[in-house]
C-alpha cells in the first residue's frame, strides 16, 4: 500500500516541479545597446545597494487620460473639473492579480512586504537591496560605466529579464536601462556688472512694441528685472492675493541650494514689498532611505540655478505661498567611494512625493532635465503618466525645452548621433519636455523679442503629436520647404516647445553678488510666475485652477499671445528650425480670456 501510494504520487510531484520551473524561465523584458561614449568601466560591485523601482501596469490609465483632456479642453463643458488625489489613484491602481504575482515573485527572493515601498495607488514598488540580489533576480550583469566626455559613472546594465509569467504584470523595472545625463539648463553665466539696472536706460528712449503698443523701459534690453517682465508681458498693475489658496513651486536637485539671504538681496533690489515683509519660501526635503535633499544656507554653497530659479518665480507672483523643493541624489556616481545607493535619477523620487502629497502647488517649474534617447521609451512614458495624473489634479507643470537649439545638449556639436548602436545623425529632442503633458518653455531675447539662438527646440521620437498641436504644427510643417531636414527629425512628434519667455541678461543674486544668467533655466520660471498670476485671478472669481494647461494654449488662449517671426535654433550643423510662428504671452490678454 506504502509503495503503491508512493508511485501514484511520484508523477504529481514530477509535474509540480515541472510546472514550477516553466513559469519561472526567464525571458527578456527590455535589452538597449551601450549607447555612444559609455563604456563598461568595472563590475558593480555586489555589496552595493540599488533602489529598485519596479511598475505595475495601471489598470485605468486610458480612463484618466479622458478625464485629463476633458477637464483640460476649455470648450469642454467639464473644464476645470479636477480630480481628487483619490479619484486619480483609483483609476491608476494595478490589477489584484498583478500585485499578487509580483508579491510572490519577490517573496522568493527573501524580500517581504516590510521591505517594500509602495506608492499610495500601489503602482510602483521600491525596494532597497545589493547588486548580487538584483543580478540573480533579473537574470543579468551590472557594470559601472563611464561616459567618456563627462566623466560621469552610474551602475547600469544593458538588458534584464523576467520570469515569462511576470511580463504582463510588471511594465518596467529602473534603474536598469536607462543612461540618463540629468543636468541642469543654464547655458551661460558671466559676470554682471553690480550698478543700479535703471540707471543703463538714462536718456534713452523707452522701447515701444509698433505691433502690440507695449512700452517697455531701454534697459530691458540690457538686464532682465522683475518690473521688464512685467512691463514686457504687460502685467504691471496687477497685484495678486496670498489669501485664495494659491501655490507656487520650485524643483531643486543635484545639491542646489536655494539661499534665503540672496532672496531678500534680490528683494530689496526688484521686489520692495517682499523685502519689506522678509518675505520667503517654503523648504521641503524630499527624503529617500539614504540621503535627503539639503537646502545649506552657507552663502558659499548658493546655487547658480535654484537661486535663479525661485527669485524670479517667487518675485514675480508674490505674495502667493511659495516652496522649494530639494531632492536628493547628486551624479556623478563615484565608484570608489562608499554611498550606499546609486542616485543617477532623482527626479523620480520628486515625482513620488508630490504625486503623494495632498496639496501639491498649483504651478511648478523644473529647469533640468536629459536628452529623450537616454531614457528608454518605456519609463518616458510612465513618467508621462506620472505628470497626466498631476495634470487631472490641477497641477501645471511647466520644463525648459533646453539650451541646446536642435542639438540637445551639445549645440556646438557639428553631429548629432543617435544611441541605437547605428551613429545615425538626428536632431536630439529633450525630455520632460517632450512629454505630452506638460508645458514645455522656449527662450526668446530682446524687445521686440526674437527666439535666442540656444533654445530648445524640435520633436519627440517616442511620443506622437497630440491633437491639441495638430493645427499649429501641421501650419508650421507646411511653411517648411518641401525635404528640409529629411530624416533628422519626426515631423509626427510631439513638437516643443509650446510656449517662450524672455531667457537672458537675467539679473541674479548669487552669493551677495548680482550676475547675469541666460537660459531656459531662466524663461520656465518666469513663465511659471505669470501662470501663478493667472490662476490667482481664476482662484479670487471662484474658478478652479488652470491644471494642464496645452489645450487651452493651442485653443481659447491663442489670440492672448503673439507670434515671434524672427530667430532660429541653430545645432547638429544646421541653422535649426525658424521662429516661423511661435508663442509669447500678453498676460493683460491672457486675464480676460482664462477668467
Amino acid at each position: 500500500m506504502w509503495v503503491g501510494s508512493l508511485l501514484y504520487l511520484l508523477p504529481l510531484v514530477v509535474v509540480a516541479f515541472a510546472g514550477s520551473s516553466k513559469s519561472h524561465e526567464h525571458k527578456v523584458k527590455e535589452a538597449v545597446a551601450p549607447p555612444r561614449a559609455w563604456i563598461k568601466h568595472t563590475p558593480a560591485p555586489l555589496d552595493r545597494i540599488i533602489k529598485l523601482r519596479i511598475a505595475l501596469p495601471q489598470a485605468n490609465f486610458g480612463v484618466l487620460e479622458e478625464h485629463l483632456y476633458a477637464i483640460s479642453d476649455p470648450y469642454n463643458e467639464r473644464y476645470g473639473e479636477h480630480l481628487s488625489k483619490e479619484e486619480v489613484e483609483e483609476l491608476v491602481a494595478p490589477r489584484p492579480e498583478s500585485i499578487d504575482a509580483v508579491n510572490e515573485w519577490l517573496s522568493t527572493h527573501g524580500i517581504q512586504d516590510k521591505d517594500i515601498g509602495r506608492s499610495p495607488a500601489g503602482d510602483w514598488l521600491t525596494v532597497h537591496i545589493p547588486v548580487s540580489l538584483v543580478e540573480k533576480m533579473l537574470d543579468t550583469k551590472y557594470y559601472v560605466w563611464k561616459h567618456t566626455d563627462s566623466g560621469e559613472y552610474i551602475v547600469r546594465t544593458t538588458s534584464y529579464s523576467l520570469p515569462k509569467h511576470l511580463h504582463e504584470h510588471v511594465e518596467l523595472i529602473q534603474p536598469t536601462t536607462m543612461f540618463g545625463t540629468f543636468r541642469k539648463l543654464k547655458s551661460t553665466i558671466h559676470s554682471f556688472n553690480e550698478m543700479d539696472a535703471s540707471s543703463q536706460s538714462q536718456n534713452l528712449p523707452p522701447l515701444v512694441d509698433l505691433a502690440t503698443g507695449v512700452t517697455v523701459d531701454a534697459s530691458c534690453n540690457t538686464t532682465i528685472t522683475i518690473t521688464c517682465l512685467k512691463e514686457i508681458y504687460n502685467a504691471v498693475n496687477y497685484t495678486p492675493s496670498a489669501h485664495v489658496g494659491n501655490s507656487i513651486g520650485i524643483t531643486g536637485y543635484l545639491e542646489e541650494n536655494a539661499n534665503r539671504a540672496d532672496l531678500q538681496t534680490f528683494y530689496q533690489d526688484q521686489v520692495p514689498a517682499a523685502a519689506a515683509v522678509n518675505s520667503t519660501f517654503k523648504f521641503i526635503s524630499v527624503a529617500g532611505k539614504y540621503f535627503r535633499g539639503l537646502n545649506s544656507q552657507n552663502i558659499s554653497l548658493a546655487g547658480v540655478e535654484a537661486n535663479l530659479d525661485v527669485q524670479f518665480a517667487f518675485g514675480l507672483s508674490f505674495p502667493i505661498a511659495s516652496t522649494f523643493y530639494s531632492t536628493a541624489g547628486s551624479p556623478p556616481f563615484i565608484p570608489d567611494i562608499n554611498t550606499p545607493e546609486n542616485m543617477n535619477e532623482p527626479y523620480t523620487d520628486w515625482l513620488d512625493f508630490i504625486l503623494s502629497h495632498p496639496n501639491p502647488p498649483l504651478a511648478i517649474s523644473t529647469s533640468y532635465a536629459d536628452d529623450e534617447q537616454t531614457v528608454p521609451e518605456s519609463f518616458a512614458r510612465r513618467a508621462c503618466a506620472g505628470f497626466a495624473q498631476l495634470g487631472a489634479r490641477g497641477v501645471s507643470l511647466m520644463f525648459g525645452s533646453g539650451d541646446g537649439g536642435v542639438g540637445g545638449g551639445n549645440p556646438a556639436s557639428p553631429e548629432c548621433l543617435t544611441n541605437d548602436g547605428q551613429n545615425r545623425t538626428r536632431f536630439i529632442p529633450g525630455y520632460c519636455t517632450c512629454i505630452c503633458h506638460v508645458t514645455a518653455v522656449g527662450g526668446t531675447i530682446h524687445f521686440p523679442e526674437t527666439a535666442v539662438s540656444f533654445s530648445g527646440g524640435g520633436f519627440s521620437n517616442y511620443f506622437a503629436r497630440p491633437l491639441y498641436q495638430e493645427a499649429a504644427v501641421t501650419g508650421f510643417l507646411d511653411r517648411l520647404p518641401k525635404g528640409t531636414y529629411a530624416g533628422l527629425f519626426n515631423p509626427n512628434g510631439r513638437a516643443i516647445p509650446d510656449v517662450a519667455a524672455q531667457s537672458v541678461s537675467f539679473r541674479v543674486f548669487v552669493g551677495g553678488r548680482a550676475i547675469s544668467v541666460a537660459g531656459t533655466s531662466a524663461s520656465t520660471p518666469a513663465f511659471t510666475g505669470f501662470v501663478a498670476l493667472l490662476n490667482d485671478a481664476r482662484l479670487r472669481k471662484g474658478l478652479p485652477s488652470l491644471g494642464f494647461l496645452n489645450p487651452l494654449l493651442y485653443s481659447k488662449a491663442a489670440s492672448g499671445f503673439r507670434d515671434i517671426t524672427i530667430g532660429n535654433n541653430p545645432g547638429c550643423g544646421t541653422p535649426g528650425f525658424n521662429a516661423t510662428t511661435g508663442w509669447d504671452a500678453n498676460f493683460a490678454k491672457l486675464l480676460k480670456l482664462v477668467t
